[in-house]
């Protein structure tokens, strides 16, 4: 090809016809065996990606705990997705490794026929970019790591922000939080500007290379000596040659570092796969007796201290033990060293027969009711009806829209903690196993399920009997009942015996029995007598207040849906109470649920559509122009131009060197050689300023832009209704600030900027062609349709493949971080394999959208490159056909231009596609800062006094209220007043509505009629952040974000510190804190994970002391505190508060027995309002509640 071409000036017609076609023949020939080669290149990076995460996932499935410790399941997944991505590119470019300088070589031998050894100058300046571009890519690769630091703060703090969004509007503290996200963004621009100014730098060297290459051998070439004359033939051959160097010495250094980061990501996925497996043997499972430990002392890790020590514990064939004993015992422990989860440091275990394992806290996953139910083994009817009503399950059923078909969310979000608890205990039971390890499964369903549960189920009387049960319990209610009793202190087996024995015994067990018998047995009364939403437990535990519906009155709920819906709605605002985390989700999802019913539509079906319904069919002109317009009119306009310049400027160039080629034919080069070599140098020049210009506009349009969209999704977010974020998952949030800001921030700009220059690359090409063989525009026009349509046809194929291949990648990450959460529960039902296989299937089907990604790209790069070979065959052809009017120097650059034509042409359309894809983020984060926001923060001509509310006055005033338009009224027209300083306390059924009364007051649910005023001002006509800094509430999830101790406090920094220490003294915090090391800049852990839950609630306490506002809310605040605690605080507020207005919502009747009136709600509306001892006298409904607890006669 190169040959044949420097032959150009061949006298006879036929042999130049000859000539073009032999250029187009070897052209297509590269075209096919080059697409060969990427086709087996990439199939064979499909291989090994697949592979990699097979042996991940069957990994992860064997590693010991101490393992799972160092590898949280975020950076194992991470192992699968970007890991095994990068082997997958590295096998593209392997071959790159000798191919490159092989490329290289033979360019610079014909180059050194071509032009002697003044190539060597041109090489020089080559090899001198190399580490110029080196060091480039390594400050970059610096700048990297530190910006993905930010991002992941950012996301951090996004995604607590997101859960606890709840708290941040009932507190009015959105700006302080919104703040501080802004902070980390503005160190993650700053870092994402620097690494644009590098890439600038090095597009710079990156364009301005052949040129500068070119420059500095054809001047080399005509100084050295006076005989070299640059005619046309050598000048474009050379051209030619130097822009085949320019891709190899290119991908060089990519290849290199594509190969360090492939080497980086094995020695991680190694480092996996090297880690300790569990030992299988380590039980025996083999024996005599069910269940015995000899001797055994456990261990989590190696090298931690052992957990339990001397164990000794025998379980007779299908006896009943119980395991009781204070918080982190080792209970849970027990059971695990049973399951064989834990290091064996001495003893041995035995069991018999297979095993059944019900885990503390549920794990659900993401497939039907009936799947998690039969978890694999074959459905037999009446063995699974029976198992529903044993678990309590059937009433559960009718309430879910898809009966036991019901897809149920992630991590089960759609069922309440009782339910999920119920769902395992289903699992367990099906399985029909010998052995039940049963770990505290009581304890997140309500009383009066539990003694269901504990009579048909594990009980003596229950369908397990006969079977060797273990059961871990806090429930003290029902010890009498087991064969055995296991008290375990401090990792120590202290007592054994039957319930009578450990009673004469007299030991820590009996004592610990006194204590709290009493209390847990009026407890259980007050309970059976009315569904009650919460128990308190032996040890202070919050019985999970699930929605079980109790079997006594379920009956009279399904002849009212409306009634149902609405139970459904509030009893997943105020008594879902399972892990902060997750409780708004719950709540979201029962919602969702409920109202679904009625458009007889399961929920996951309507979620999914509505997900995914943004991103079908062609990306709208409108967003392209939304982003022009966040990176500003002007810039835009500019950006272009100075591309357009750039081009001109290389075309510019090359035309001079064609006048300067012609010289040779008039002999005239002598006296001109300066000013020749001098202006083309300043016109190369030129081009390179233009370009580093170019790019430093571009990039400061980018930073611009990807600030304002941001920003505008962050200040829409703080500032939209609660009702949205019910109805919208959070992960679909925190996609939009993780993924979507990702791609704004670093693949938009780039896939720009390569958008602008190939278009400009191409434009230029034709330009020149049709100005050199002005007949060439006849042939154009049928090849630009041809290639526009391609073009359009490959977008959008691409584009959908793109979106299936994404759409089909979650499930194996999520599917992969369920099993890695429930590993213990697929080994102990040993369902290893067939989790293994369901891993591969969810492979295979991305791979099935993947492969035709690739061969898609194949076709379009045959179909392209063949326009392409036209072009030049037709340039050619041209140039010989016209060769008499046509001066060499202008054939030359025509045809060199056609040969750059391909490649440009190429790019361009991927450029288009990749373009459409990346804006889609735009189109995603529009979408999201544009939803309907709540009331303004601040009315100013409406702003209540600055010492407003002085008198803690509140009146509703026919007041009513709904959750979301559509729904149904949860509040029926309440009128009532209360006087300032008075003590409200709020009782009622789950679902009276109490917790909505206290979010009206807060104006998390704007009035449907009617009007609420404190103190003379109406609520609803003053700013939000007005109203809500005026009141305080303690809310009953105790939610604490990540950051200090005082920060949880005070985030705007208003208190001085003395004041903090007073309200950590009068919240029982004082001893706590003050001896922690760092005292008030304690950390706290994502979600307050380090404190206990009561040590949360007690810190919401805190803050409300802190802000001493004149009314007060407590929403069952005290449910997870212990008893003493719990007393400590009622006297704090008491004493503190005793002048303040203040609304308790109390399941626990003792502690408003002495408050001003009692409100009684039944139904969403006023049932009973008096002081306490009149509406017992009167014998009304909360007689009938005071009875049952005890407090009356």
């Amino acid at each position: 090809m190169l040959i044949s071409f420097t032959n150009q000036k061949g006298v006879p017609d036929w042999w130049g016809y000859t000539l073009a076609f032999l250029m187009f023949f070897t052209a297509l020939l590269q075209t096919i065996i080059l697409h060969h080669h990427f086709q087996y290149c990439f199939v064979t990076g499909m291989n090994v990606r697949t592979a990699v995460i097979g042996a991940i996932y069957r990994k992860a499935l064997v590693i010991t705990n101490a393992a799972k410790r160092s590898s949280t399941v975020g950076e194992v997944v991470n192992l699968m997705s970007v890991d095994a991505q990068r082997f997958m590119d590295l096998t593209t470019f392997l071959n790159m490794l000798w191919s490159a300088p092989l490329q290289i070589v033979l360019a610079l031998y014909f180059l050194w026929q071509n032009l002697g050894p003044s190539v060597l100058a041109g090489v020089a300046v080559m090899v001198m970019l190399i580490p110029f571009n080196a060091v480039i890519a390594m400050k970059t690769r610096a700048f990297q790591v530190e910006q993905m630091q930010h991002k992941d703060a950012r996301i951090k703090l996004m995604n607590e922000i997101l859960n606890g969004i709840k708290v941040l509007k009932l507190y009015a503290w959105e700006d302080s939080f919104r703040e501080k996200v802004l902070a980390i963004r503005q160190k993650e621009l700053n870092v994402l500007r620097k690494t644009a100014y590098l890439g600038a730098l090095s597009t710079m060297a990156w364009t301005s290379a052949p040129f500068l290459v070119a420059l500095t051998s054809f001047a080399v070439y005509v100084t050295v000596d006076e005989n070299n004359v640059l005619d046309a033939e050598k000048a474009f051959v050379s051209l030619s040659l130097f822009n085949i160097l320019r891709f190899p010495l290119n991908m060089l250094p990519q290849v290199i570092s594509s190969i360090v980061q492939a080497s980086v990501s094995l020695k991680r996925i190694q480092s996996f796969l090297s880690h300790d497996e569990l030992d299988p043997d380590s039980v025996d499972r083999k024996n005599t007796a069910a269940v015995t430990v000899v001797n055994g002392k456990f261990t989590w890790a190696k090298e931690d201290p052992p957990v339990l020590h001397s164990i000794n514990v025998m379980v007779p064939q299908g006896s009943l033990l119980a395991v009781v004993g204070h918080v982190g015992c080792g209970k849970s422990s027990l059971i695990s060293a049973l399951l064989g989860e834990m290091e064996k440091l001495e003893g041995e275990i035995s069991i018999q027969g297979s095993v059944a394992y019900v885990p503390q806290q549920a794990w659900i996953q993401n497939a039907t009711l009936r799947d998690n139910i039969l978890f694999g083994k074959p459905y037999d009817e009446q063995k699974y009806c029976c198992v529903l009503d044993a678990c309590a399950l059937t009433p559960d059923l009718q309430v879910l829209p898809g009966g036991d078909m019901t897809e149920i969310g992630e991590k089960g979000i759609n069922l309440s903690g009782g339910q999920r608890q119920r769902v395992s205990l289903a699992r367990a039971l099906y399985s029909d196993a010998d052995v039940y390890l049963l770990d505290d499964p009581l304890s997140a369903v309500d009383a009066h399920v539990a003694k269901h549960i504990f009579d048909n189920l594990i009980g003596p009387e229950g369908v397990l009997k006969g079977k060797t049960r273990i059961l871990v319990t806090h429930g003290i209610s029902f010890l009498p009942q087991v064969d055995n009793i296991v008290v375990m202190v401090d990792g120590r087996v202290s007592e054994m015996g039957s319930y009578q024995e450990l009673l004469q015994q007299n030991g820590a067990f009996a004592e610990f029995l006194r204590t709290y018998a009493l209390e847990d047995l009026v407890e259980e009364d007050e309970a059976t007598g009315r569904a009650s939403c919460s128990m308190l437990h032996a040890n202070g535990h919050m019985l999970m207040a699930a929605c079980q519906l109790a079997p006594g009155y379920s009956d009279v709920k399904f002849k009212h849906p409306a009634l149902l819906r609405r139970q459904i709605s509030i009893i997943s605002s105020d008594s879902d109470n399972l892990r902060p985390r997750s409780v708004r989700r719950h709540g979201c999802s029962q919602r969702k649920a409920a109202e679904s019913q009625d458009k007889k539509k399961p929920p996951e079906m309507e979620k999914l559509i509505q997900a995914e319904a943004a991103e079908t069919g062609r990306v709208k002109t409108k967003v392209y122009l939304e982003y022009a317009r966040a990176v500003g009119p002007v810039l835009s306009v500019l950006i272009c131009f100075l591309y357009g310049c750039q081009s001109a400027a290389s075309i510019g160039a090359n035309i001079w060197l064609t006048q300067w080629t012609n010289d040779a034919a008039t002999n005239q080069t002598k006296e001109h050689v300066h000013m020749r070599v001098g202006v083309y140098a300043a016109l190369g020049i030129a081009q390179g300023v233009l370009v580093m210009m170019s790019s430093f506009t571009l990039a400061m349009g980018n930073i611009g832009a990807a600030r304002q969209l941001h920003f505008n999704l962050l200040d829409n977010k703080m500032r939209t209704p609660q009702s949205f974020f019910d109805t919208t998952p959070i992960g679909r949030l925190m996609n939009r600030f993780s993924k979507d800001i990702y791609v704004i921030d670093e693949a938009l700009p780039a896939t720009v900027l390569m958008f602008l220059f190939t278009f400009f690359v191409s434009l230029s090409t034709m330009i020149v062609i049709i100005s050199t063989t002005p007949i060439f525009a006849v042939v154009i026009v049928p090849l630009a349709f041809l290639y526009i349509f391609v073009q359009r046809f490959y977008v959008a194929t691409s584009r959908q493949l793109k979106r299936l291949e994404s759409v089909s990648r979650s499930p194996i990450y999520s599917h992969f971080s369920e099993t890695i959460t429930g590993c213990s529960v697929i080994r102990a039902y040993g369902r290893h394999s067939a989790f293994v296989l369901m891993s591969d299937f969810r492979v295979d089907e991305n791979q099935k959208s993947y492969y035709p990604g690739i061969v898609s790209n194949r076709w379009l790069g045959v179909r392209i490159e063949f326009i392409g070979n036209c072009i030049v065959l037709f340039a050619a052809l041209f140039a010989v056909t016209g060769k008499d009017s046509l001066n060499p120097g202008l054939v030359g650059l025509s045809v060199s231009y056609a040969l750059q034509v391909t490649m440009s042409l190429n790019w361009m359309v991927r450029m288009t596609s990749d373009l459409e894809t990346n804006i889609v983020a735009v189109e995603r984060v529009k979408e999201y800062s544009e939803t309907t926001t709540e009331a303004p923060w601040e009315v100013e001509d409406k702003k209540p006094p600055p010492e407003w509310p002085t008198a803690g006055n509140v009146e509703f005033n026919d007041y009513s209220v709904r959750y979301r338009e559509g729904l149904d009224l949860v509040l029926k027209g309440l009128t009532l007043s209360v006087k300032g300083g008075e003590k409200i306390g709020i009782v009622g059924r789950t679902g009276a509505g109490k917790s909505s009364m206290t979010l009206s007051l807060f104006r998390l649910l704007e009035a449907a009629a009617g009007e609420i005023t404190i103190d003379q001002v109406k609520i609803a006509e003053i700013g939000l952040h007005d109203l809500r800094s005026k009141l305080t509430i303690i809310p009953q999830e105790p939610v604490l974000f990540s950051g200090t101790l005082r920060m949880n406090l005070d985030p705007f920094d208003r208190y001085s510190d003395e004041e903090v220490w007073k309200a950590l003294e009068h919240s029982h915090l004082h001893r706590f804190v003050s001896n922690q090391p760092s005292k008030l800049e304690l950390e706290c852990s994502e979600g307050g994970e380090n404190l206990s839950v009561g040590q949360r609630q007690l810190v919401c306490l805190a803050r409300a002391l802190l802000r001493k506002t004149r009314i007060l809310i407590l929403d069952e605040a005290t449910a997870a505190i212990d008893l003493e605690t719990d007393d400590l605080i009622q006297s704090t507020i008491r004493t503190q508060f005793e002048d303040c207005t203040v609304f308790t919502i109390a399941h626990r009747l003792n502690t408003i027995m002495d408050y001003t009136r009692v409100l009684v709600l039944d139904k969403g509306q006023i049932a009973e309002f008096d002081t306490p001892s009149n509406l017992i006298a009167q014998r009304g409904i909360f007689y009938g509640m005071a009875k049952d607890a005890g407090l009356a006669q």
